[in-house]
Parts: C-alpha cells; sequence; structure tokens
C-alpha cells in the first residue's frame, strides 16, 4: 500500500494525517501543540512537526508529504538562514497602523487591483511595514521573507542554518504556492510585486519560488517526495473536494467563510480577499478573528463544557429573548475593527439567564459569519449549500442555529483534519500526476429554518459597535 502524508500547522496544534494513496483511507495519525501567543518562534513549529511524525508511528512507507499552515505569519531570515525574530501570526493585530500607511500610500483600489487584496493588520506585508518602523535593525538584516508553511517546507527538505541543517542555509530554495503567495498583499496575477514589498520592508528580499498545483518542491534528505503545500484554507477546500455552488465555513481559532471559483474577485473594499486556491483556480474568502474562541470563553463564564454550552443554548427560544453577543474579543478583521472589544446587550433582569447568554454566543458567532457568507455573495459567488467545519461544527447547537442564520442549506461533513486531508489529497497528487477523488462523507443536511429576528438584532448591535470602534 502507497500512503501519503497532510500536515496541518495550525495556530494551536500540527496535525499529522497518514492515508493510503489510492483511497483515501486514513491509517494512522498524530498530533502536537504549539504555543499560545500571537507571536512564535519557529522552531517551536518545527519540533512540533517532528512530534507529530512520532506520534504518528513516524513516515515508514510515505512516499509524499504536503504542508498546510496558518497563512499570513511573518518569518523573516537573515542571509545566514537563521529566524531574526518570533514569527506575527495572522491574529496579531499590532500592525493595524502599518495596514492604513499602506493603503494610504497606494490606495485600496491599487492594492485589490494588484494583489486581490487590500491590507488589514494579518497580511505579511502590513508586519513587515510594523517591522520597519518599531524594529529598524531587525529590518534591516531581513535577506528573506518566508511564511509558516513555506518555512517549514523548507527545513523538511533539508534546508535551514548552518549546523541546523544536512542541506544548509541556501534561501533560493525557498517554495510556496499560489494560495499562500496570495495572502501576503504582495504577490497577484503577474506574480511578486517588488514594488509592494520593499514598500513595506524598505528594501526587496528573497521570496519563495511559487509553485504550480501538483507540482514538487523537492524531497527530504530520506527521498520522500514534497508537495508545494498550501494556506490553510485552501489546503480545507482541497481536502473537502469543494465544488462551484459550495462555500465553506470554518469554525476554528478563527472563522471563515469562502468559495472555489474559476474567476480572481478584487474587492476594493477590502471585506473580501482575492486569495487564489490550491488548484490553479480562486478562493474569495472573509475571515473573522473571533470563532469557536467565542464558545470558550461564554463556556468558562458559565462554567460548563462545550456540550452543556449547546444544550443550554438550545433551552433559549430564537433571538435570545433580545440578548445578543457582539463577540469582538480580540478586535476583528470583519469587520476591520482591531480595536473594538465584545459586549452583550438587550440585559433586562427577566432575559439574563444562563441559556440566553449561551445562545447569544452561538449566534453571534453565527452572524458574523452569515455577514461574511453575505459579502462573498456580493462578489458574484453562487452559494447552493453551506459546508459547516471545524471542531465547533459538531455541536448540535451551532448546526441548529446554524440553519436558522445562513438562508442556504447547512450540511455537515463527518468530522476530519480537512486542512490536513487536503495536504495529503495534494501529496498523493504530486506522487502521480493527477488530482485523487477520494470520497467525502456527510453526517448531517439542515433544511433552511431562517429566524430573520436573529440577524436584525445582530446587525443593529453591529453597527453600534462599529460606529464607536472603527479606526481614525
Amino acid at each position: 500500500m502507497a500512503l501519503v502524508a497532510g500536515v496541518d500547522s495550525s495556530t494551536q496544534s500540527c496535525k499529522v494525517v497518514i492515508r493510503d494513496a489510492a483511497t483515501g483511507a486514513l491509517v494512522r495519525a498524530g498530533r502536537a501543540p504549539h504555543p499560545d501567543g500571537t507571536e512564535v518562534d519557529p522552531a517551536a513549529w518545527w519540533g512540533a512537526l517532528l512530534s507529530a511524525f512520532t506520534d504518528a508511528g513516524g513516515l515508514d512507507g510515505v512516499e509524499a508529504i504536503s504542508i498546510g499552515g496558518q497563512q499570513h505569519g511573518m518569518v523573516v531570515l537573515d542571509d545566514e538562514g537563521r529566524v531574526i525574530r518570533d514569527a506575527l501570526l495572522w491574529n496579531d493585530t499590532r500592525s493595524a497602523q502599518a495596514a492604513r500607511d499602506l493603503i494610504a500610500e497606494v490606495g485600496a483600489d491599487e492594492y485589490a487591483r494588484r494583489t486581490g487584496v487590500v491590507p488589514v493588520a494579518s497580511f505579511t506585508a502590513t508586519k513587515l511595514r510594523w517591522l520597519r518602523d518599531a524594529e529598524p535593525d531587525a529590518a534591516a538584516r531581513v535577506a528573506a521573507v518566508a511564511l509558516p508553511h513555506d518555512w517549514l517546507t523548507w527545513r523538511l527538505r533539508g534546508y535551514g542554518p548552518a549546523g541546523e541543517s544536512p542541506l544548509g542555509p541556501v534561501l533560493e530554495e525557498l517554495t510556496t504556492d499560489r494560495s499562500d503567495a496570495s495572502g501576503t498583499a504582495y504577490w497577484g496575477a503577474d506574480g511578486y510585486d517588488r514594488e509592494l514589498l520593499a514598500g513595506a520592508l524598505g528594501h526587496d528580499a528573497i521570496l519563495p519560488r511559487v509553485l504550480g498545483p501538483g507540482e514538487v518542491a523537492g524531497r527530504t534528505p530520506d527521498g520522500i517526495l514534497v508537495g508545494p503545500g498550501a494556506g490553510d484554507n485552501a489546503a480545507a477546500a482541497l481536502g473537502l473536494d469543494a465544488a462551484s455552488g459550495d462555500v465553506v465555513v470554518s469554525i476554528g481559532t478563527s472563522g471563515t467563510v469562502f468559495a472555489v471559483t474559476d474567476a480572481p474577485i478584487a474587492d476594493a473594499s477590502g471585506t473580501v480577499a482575492g486569495f487564489a486556491d490550491a488548484t490553479g483556480r480562486f478562493l474569495p474568502l472573509i475571515a473573522t478573528l473571533n470563532a469557536a474562541r467565542v464558545l470558550d470563553a461564554t463556556a468558562r463564564l458559565l462554567g460548563v463544557d462545550h456540550a452543556e454550552l449547546g444544550r443550554l443554548a438550545l433551552d433559549a427560544e430564537p433571538g435570545a429573548s433580545g440578548v445578543v453577543l457582539v463577540p469582538y474579543f480580540e478586535g476583528e478583521r470583519t469587520p476591520n475593527l482591531p480595536d473594538a472589544t465584545a459586549s452583550f446587550s438587550g440585559l433586562t433582569l427577566a432575559n439574563t439567564t444562563r441559556p440566553n447568554l449561551a445562545r447569544a454566543a452561538v449566534e453571534g458567532m453565527l452572524c458574523g459569519l452569515a455577514d461574511g457568507l453575505d459579502a462573498v455573495r456580493g462578489q458574484g459567488v453562487e452559494a447552493r449549500r453551506v459546508l459547516l467545519i471545524g471542531g465547533a461544527a459538531q455541536n448540535s447547537a451551532v448546526q441548529r442555529v446554524a440553519a436558522q442564520v445562513f438562508d442556504v442549506p447547512v450540511t455537515v461533513p463527518q468530522p476530519g483534519e480537512y486542512v490536513a486531508d487536503g495536504a495529503a489529497r495534494q501529496a498523493a497528487w504530486v506522487r502521480t500526476g493527477e488530482r485523487p477523488s477520494w470520497p467525502i462523507e456527510m453526517v448531517a443536511t439542515l433544511d433552511v429554518d431562517t429566524r430573520p429576528e436573529i440577524r436584525r438584532r445582530y446587525s443593529e448591535r453591529a453597527a453600534g459597535t462599529a460606529a464607536t470602534s472603527a479606526p481614525d
């Protein structure tokens, strides 16, 4: 049996799946945690990857491997291949002012035209501008810029600092793919935009070579084929085999809404990012900073686990008797309100109950994603069904409320590590030269049960938050 491996190096952990290359059947899996925080030493990711391989029983029999990773994270290397400072992750919002500065200098319309995106604090270019402004000595030392999956792929192939890797610091061997490059705000249809890179960092630098779908990045020192990898959302779309008419709503550390399209999107408002996917097509996407951790915070507040939070939420009526949570616990990316905070509102003596608070948390999280679905459709994307994924998607209250908030049928696939699964599909593609067709099992399909009052109340309260939290 030929085996392939897929990796999901996410914000919180590293997951590895090893699958039968022919059927996609799961053979074994492993995982290891990542440190908390919005800036991390990339060495921790490398250590977690090696630990996850061990937890998965090693790579014996594996013929090809690919890595999916969290998008946008800034990994800056000196001319000896050493990491200059801890990587700033996608959810680090310290570069919000840098994003505004870049837009002021270049223009939102021009950014959208050249790169398909408008800078927000998540994107790599804004982090490079922050580095230039806040740590100029570090910025001056930058010889190469990579993203998390780029750097891990490079290390997996045997490259890295002298004394720490068998092949040494060959920066020109850094590789990436279209999906991750499209989240930097210095890559577009014509390749890297060196003027935008220099405008952010202050000078040019080595950037990873962008590989096509199914193209081989190289081999590990042990001879295993290495695929191009992908950004996490593009890998998830590949893992789900998403087709036209499918809109994926992923509820993880972040919340994302995305669809695979044949044509690129350039939204000058910056609401919808015109990313590329992992198959040669495009991936219009919105992201929220506040997703599953909204439920984590509310569960802690109520002193319950997630299952009990769901049961409490289903004890309340749709609309939570007027209680609304605008869940901007970590600021927000969509809408672009990096300094906003969360708020419960509409509370009275009568409706301040545990079920209503639980229900408001689920509704608030999903309403933010429903706004994202509207934004994606506003760019001409057709939505025939929602594919609901992520750990929170298995919560019965999340499923029921999703059917009441979204106005298209909601389908819940079998729980899985879809980012790692997409990377494994890509590894199988690299191995044979043909994109594999592996089955996807669905565990729930919910008919549309729209309750307009949920979104109406949420929209009123969210608009008030936006009015008081908008950047100057």
